[in-house]
């Protein structure tokens, strides 16, 4: 022990020296002081901060692999070589002392310089979260990447530096043996060869490991091979030192002794990488919601098929340069499945170029065909016809992922683009699912419940009923008798008389379900039961009248039980505007085609009609997206799915934007369901919400350049996009929870107003800022002021406005006292006389809803247009996917499947900037410029005063002496 205890205190005192002589000399602020400029450069300039938009501190590390190469190898250039050329190496050789100890003390101090250096930077991470959402697990993984990497290089200085006695033969020395170690992994050399090998080189490079830890992932195999090399080159740096001292001491046999003992320690040291590699358990994803782990959601999904996954990769060795980085990125994702799956899921990685077999299988069989890509070197321009596709096939069903799915393009500045995997997590689990879905689609969808359900008629006797239900029943009958059959005892069928007895059955499903009694014709007296349900337990799901036949209602009443039914895909009735003809018969208005795109990839959804006063049996949730002038009939049958205990979306406000190539105005939108929505406790304001905290808008500028008209896009504040963060986000509810930023354009405030005792509770999911104010002023058009800037002002009372309101609960029928709309559906003859249609209407009023019965009210009909979200991500520089991620959510929350929500939110560009002037980036950008000289006079200044306290101790013993 007290031997260790020396070896310590030698080391420190080493450390000690060496940090001295740094600061003794130039050389120490020359490091400090180049490290912390061209940081703050490349993070300001090079990466374009402020132009990316984005919360994080990537830049920061994007060069740091080439930067410590050169600045380690300025810092250890001197440290043996000065030794060796001033001759004082030759005290180092006569001391007792193990040389070991004097490599770890120069090494120590060396590493003490970095951690300040790395330490200087620090204001820079403070200030990205002072502006934005700061995930502060990548921050520290790059600063750790950053030590590690820097680590390794500093051994290696220090072992070039060990055989020379020229400072500047050191210096080259260390950088061309630094880059030995990164230019493999770069794409400029492993794209040479082919993706085998090519895997192999970036996994012995120090620059691709870099990477990994430096996005969030503390893999330890990364960290053993850092801290291997560094061993490896301590290891030799000492043997050298060593190798020195036999000339004054001749003794073979122990030289012998130190080659071998000094080979077996470096072999082992790098062997035990090739052992480690096999472990992939020693992985911690610190980034926030573990973005680059797989989810519960995505293990449980694999975990619960019953029939063999495959999933494939078809990747081109030879690609895109900016693909490239992507490919690793997704193999080892396929491989966390691979592992999740436990022998369930097969991953196969291929490139079909090298097998022509599975390139035609490929292309004939999926239709899956490689796409041409320009790529350019320093030699030629060349066109590349680039595979980056992945498979998802489960029993015969299967799903093809591509560019458009797999990645995002950001435009970070006029001529950098960016290009990252977009949320491959989410797009293959929920490809997982759609497969497994459709798989047990084709099958008996009755044997797939886990437990027995009941189908409950509640149905009056023959001499109650009109004729044609008479005779439909007996249909329904014959048809029932066919599912229990193929029900393998998981169906039983009752039919119940409301009115047998006293009563009391018709009483309860009034209370419960709120049946009232039905009829055909407003005039008759003629009153019936007639509904059709299917209950498991205490669950309810109604079967509707739909036609009267019995092709529908064998439709509604496998989507009744699907209901009961984990897995299969759920049905949304989607309600949009209908785009009318414009000039030369091109279609005009809103169009919602990226929604429904983006819906389509997890739920079912087909385009409903409300005309005639239903929903479509089979929706599981109603969307409704800008509605407009709705007659009674259709508000009919909105009241009417939200009292069977449906759930009723719904995006709408009393103004909707027109645009054009040369104008945007708003217009009234009046939907219909204004008096509908009061009814059920909400109401929409007619003053539209403004906020100081707001996206941009891209207005396009004409400048003039050399004599020639440039057209660019300049972004304007525009306080009618509102820009919502998560202190505007309901946390705590699942349709929100997973956002981290919304953009509502052109919103009224939405309230809940509910009477005392309601059985409906409401619950607010955004609102805006506490800088929002209210103005009724349709005139939208961005202002720019005299300045060149955006020329809106706050007026009038600033606070927080409700934007989006979720109500649950027993609603009330807005048609409770009033006859049913379907009623009047008669037909004007030519001499203006009514006649009843040609088929009788067996309707009736729900009274009042369950408790599963939702509407959620979002006050904004532009909340996902096309043309709004290209405007939006116009100014973003990328796709912007925020407000439809929240419909999505809306959805699956009301479907009960709300697991993908979790895993939704998991892009690379949600956590961005505010919206700031030029002025206002320019100060943030100086103010780390000077926390930077500061901390580095703070630091000169420190060592001052420990330099002269150290001198007063040494002066005061002489005297005292």
């Amino acid at each position: 022990m007290p031997h260790d205890a020396n070896a310590l205190s030698l080391i420190k005192r080493i450390a000690a020296k060496e940090v001295s002589l740094f600061f003794a000399a130039p050389i120490a602020y020359l490091f400090l002081g180049s490290f912390a400029a061209v940081s703050l450069f490349v993070f300001f300039w090079g990466e374009s901060f402020f132009a990316r938009n984005i919360a994080d501190v990537r830049p920061l590390f994007e060069w740091m692999p080439l930067l410590l190469i050169f600045l380690s190898s300025t810092l250890t250039m001197r440290l043996w070589s000065e030794e060796r050329r001033s001759g004082t190496l030759e005290y180092v050789y006569t001391q007792p002392q193990p040389l070991a100890y004097f490599v770890l003390g120069k090494f120590a101090g060396c590493l003490l310089l970095l951690l300040a250096a790395l330490i200087i930077t620090l204001p820079l991470p403070l200030t990205v979260s002072w502006l934005g959402e700061l995930d502060w697990g990548p921050v520290w993984g790059g600063y750790l990447a950053t030590f590690l990497l820097g680590a390794t290089y500093l051994s290696i200085g220090l072992f070039v530096s060990a055989r020379s006695d020229n400072q500047i033969v050191s210096l080259i020395g260390a950088v061309a043996l630094c880059l030995l170690f990164y230019l493999p992994g770069t794409p400029s050399v492993s794209g040479f060869f082919g993706a085998g090998l090519a895997d192999w080189l970036k996994a012995l490079a120090t620059g691709s490991r870099f990477e990994a830890i430096a996005r969030g992932v503390i893999d330890g195999r990364d960290l053993y091979y850092y801290l291997s090399l560094t061993a490896f080159f301590l290891l030799l740096n000492t043997f050298i030192l060593e190798q020195a001292r036999w000339t004054q001491r001749h003794d073979s046999k122990r030289h012998q002794r130190w080659r071998w003992l000094t080979g077996l320690l470096a072999a082992n040291v790098l062997l035990a990488n090739f052992w480690i590699g096999q472990i992939t358990a020693l992985r911690i994803d610190v980034t926030d919601g573990q973005m680059y782990s797989l989810s519960k959601v995505s293990r449980a999904s694999v975990q619960r098929l019953e029939e063999p996954l495959l999933l494939r990769g078809y990747f081109s060795s030879k690609t895109h340069p900016l693909l490239a980085p992507l490919v690793p990125q997704l193999k080892d994702l396929l491989k966390e499945y691979a592992v999740a799956g436990g022998g369930q899921v097969r991953v196969e990685l291929i490139d079909p170029v090298t097998d022509p077999e599975l390139e035609q299988e490929a292309n004939q069989k999926y239709g899956i065909q490689p796409v041409p890509l320009q790529v350019a070197d320093r030699y030629q321009a060349s066109i590349v016809s680039s595979y980056f596709n992945v498979l998802v096939k489960y029993g015969d069903e299967y799903e093809i992922l591509g560019f458009r799915d797999l990645i995002e393009v950001k435009q970070s500045a006029e001529t950098r683009v960016e290009v990252l995997l977009r949320n491959p997590e989410l797009d293959i689990t929920r490809a997982i699912k759609k497969v497994a879905q459709n798989f047990r689609g084709g099958g008996n969808v009755l044997t797939a419940l886990p437990q027995p359900v009941t189908f409950k008629a509640y149905v009056s006797p023959d001499n109650v009923l009109p004729e044609l239900l008479v005779e439909y029943r007996k249909q329904l009958v014959d048809s029932l008798e066919k599912f229990r059959a193929d029900a393998e005892d998981k169906l039983s069928v009752e039919f119940i008389d409301p009115d047998a007895g006293d009563g009391q059955v018709a009483d309860k499903i009034a209370q419960d379900f709120g049946f009232q009694p039905m009829t055909t014709d407003l005039l008759s007296d003629q009153r019936f039961y007639f509904y059709l349900t299917v209950a498991q337990g205490e669950q309810m799901a109604p079967v509707p009248l739909e036609d009267l036949t019995v092709e529908n209602f064998e439709r509604n009443f496998k989507a009744a039980i699907k209901r009961f039914v984990k897995g299969y895909s759920k049905t949304v009735a989607l309600v949009t505007p209908q785009p009318g003809l414009g000039q030369f018969g091109m279609p005009q208005g809103p169009r919602f085609e990226r929604l429904e795109e983006t819906l389509q990839a997890e739920l079912d959804v087909q385009s409903e009609d409300l005309s005639d006063g239903q929903v479509s049996g089979d929706a599981d949730v109603l969307l409704l997206v800008a509605p407009s002038a709705l007659d009674e009939k259709a508000v009919f049958a909105v009241d009417q799915f939200l009292m069977q205990g449906g759930t009723v979306v719904l995006a709408t406000s009393p103004y909707q934007a027109e645009l054009s190539r040369s104008n945007l105005a708003l217009k009234a939108n009046p939907s219909g369901l204004e008096d509908w929505l009061k009814h059920q406790g909400v109401q929409l304001g007619d003053k539209l919400v403004l906020d100081s905290q707001s996206a941009a808008f891209p207005v396009p500028v004409s400048r003039n350049v050399a004599g020639f008209m440039v057209q660019e896009l300049r972004m304007l504040d525009y306080p009618y996009f509102l820009d919502l963060r998560q202190g505007q986000l309901n946390s705590e509810h699942p349709v929100t929870a997973s956002l981290s930023q919304l953009t509502v354009p052109w919103a009224v405030p939405v309230t809940s107003e509910l009477p005392e005792g309601s059985e409906v509770s409401a619950t607010e999911l955004l609102h805006s800022s506490k800088n929002a104010w209210l103005s009724d002023d349709l005139n939208v058009m961005p202002r720019v002021g005299n300045d060149g800037e955006s020329g809106y002002a706050p007026e009038g009372e600033l606070q927080s406005r409700p934007l989006a309101v979720l109500l649950e609960g027993g609603f009330t029928s807005y048609f409770a006292d009033k006859t049913s709309p379907l009623l009047n559906d008669d037909k004007t003859t030519e001499q203006g006389t009514q006649t009843p249609a040609d088929k009788p209407v067996v309707t009736s009023i729900i009274k009042h809803a369950p408790k599963s019965a939702r509407l959620l009210v979002i006050g904004s009909s532009d909340l996902v247009s096309d043309d709004v979200l290209y405007m939006i991500g116009a100014a973003a520089g990328s796709e912007y996917q925020g407000t439809l991620q929240l419909l999505a959510n809306a959805l699956t929350f009301a479907v009960d499947d709300s697991g993908l929500s979790s895993i939704r939110a998991r892009a690379h560009f949600n956590r961005t900037l505010p919206p700031m002037d030029r002025s206002v980036q320019m100060v943030w950008e100086y103010l780390n410029y000077g926390l930077a000289a500061l901390m580095l006079l703070a630091l000169a200044l420190w060592r001052k005063a420990k330099v002269k306290a150290r001198q007063r101790i040494y002066l005061d013993q002489l005297n005292g002496g």
